[in-house]
């Protein structure tokens, strides 16, 4: 008989992971049957803030899965339900809530997360937009055994992947989930035979990376265009780094960095084209902006209320956005 696995996971990290499970199609003596899928509530969404239900949720009811959907695992009717399942592995990929000990002790197998980082560095709930925050130039996935804490647990298996110059969180997040999903699939028959040893994390390396806050993308244009640079890739496309000018919020989605400005153009050549940080001037790639360090060209930006456009498009249509400076 296949082992019966419950997975819990929401966003579309967890997608390759779930799929993975459901074509499962190993031996008969490691085989899984995903048997239900516990995932967040739906959560509401848009101008109309009419409920959205999770990229997990529509795969399981795609593929006719029974679906949870809790506010609380700590709730006793929710832990009935799971009890009913008979679950002996629970999978776990960016479900949104920490496994309560009832939860963690139900499976005979344990509960196994999938984690888009190579642990013990970036523990948290955003570890690939700290990776990119900081210049990591390479992360990768955990498989570890879950415990009480948060990714605290004895680590499984490990593969590592580098962060290319141009990955966003989006690209990132995803290239991470499909890596995650393979090494899942590569190790569980492993696990379920006994032939993988656990092994402890390494606490003095320890770093987190807490859940993300709009207020975070926020520019601070006396930062070095380097970091800036970095910050737009890493919150992208949630909650995107943004300026403000006149007043309204400008997002900022594209952007190259460079150590040095170059020389003005146009109605700004032979004037001042450096000017305090968050000066825009006008160059012959595009809008560049001051910053603490070098300067940071615009590629593509987003005002409030309207689509994406290229950043030049963009200049050339805003009156006074040459030459203002951006807060």
């Amino acid at each position: 008989m296949p082992y019966r696995i419950v997975f819990m996971g929401t966003p579309q990290f967890a997608i390759p992971t779930l799929q993975g499970l459901i074509d499962w199609n190993s031996p008969e003596e490691t085989r899984g049957q995903v048997v239900a899928v516990v995932t967040q509530p739906d959560r509401p969404t848009g101008r109309g803030q009419l409920p959205k239900p999770s990229p997990v949720k529509r795969l399981a009811q795609q593929v006719g899965l029974p679906v949870l959907e809790p506010k609380s695992l700590r709730d006793p009717q929710v832990l009935a339900e799971l009890r009913a399942w008979q679950p002996e592995l629970i999978v776990v990929a960016a479900f949104g809530q920490i496994l309560p000990a009832p939860v963690l002790e139900l499976p005979r197998f344990g509960c196994l997360n999938v984690h888009a980082s190579l642990l013990p560095r970036w523990r948290g709930a955003a570890p690939v937009a700290a990776a990119i925050l900081a210049g990591d130039a390479s992360t990768g996935v955990t498989i570890m055994q879950m415990d009480a804490g948060l990714d605290t647990g004895p680590i499984l298996r490990q593969r590592p992947l580098a962060v290319d110059p141009d990955d966003t969180n989006e690209s990132l997040t995803a290239r991470l989930a499909q890596l995650g999903a393979d090494l899942l699939r590569d190790m569980l028959p492993d696990w379920l035979t006994g032939n993988i040893e656990p092994h402890a994390q390494d606490e003095t390396l320890a770093t987190y990376a807490p859940q993300l806050k709009k207020e975070q993308g926020q520019v601070n244009w006396n930062d070095p265009a380097e970091h800036i640079a970095r910050q737009v890739r890493a919150f992208y496309p949630w909650p995107a780094a943004f300026t403000y000018w006149q007043g309204q919020p400008l997002k900022i989605l594209r952007v190259a960095a460079a150590g040095e400005a170059p020389p003005a153009t146009g109605d700004q050549a032979g004037a001042d084209s450096n000017g305090l940080p968050g000066t825009v001037n006008a160059t012959p790639e595009g809008p560049a902006v001051v910053t603490g360090r070098g300067v940071l060209y615009l590629r593509e930006v987003q005002p409030a209320g309207r689509r994406p456009m290229p950043a030049d498009a963009f200049a050339r249509g805003a009156r006074g956005f040459v030459g203002a400076r951006l807060v």
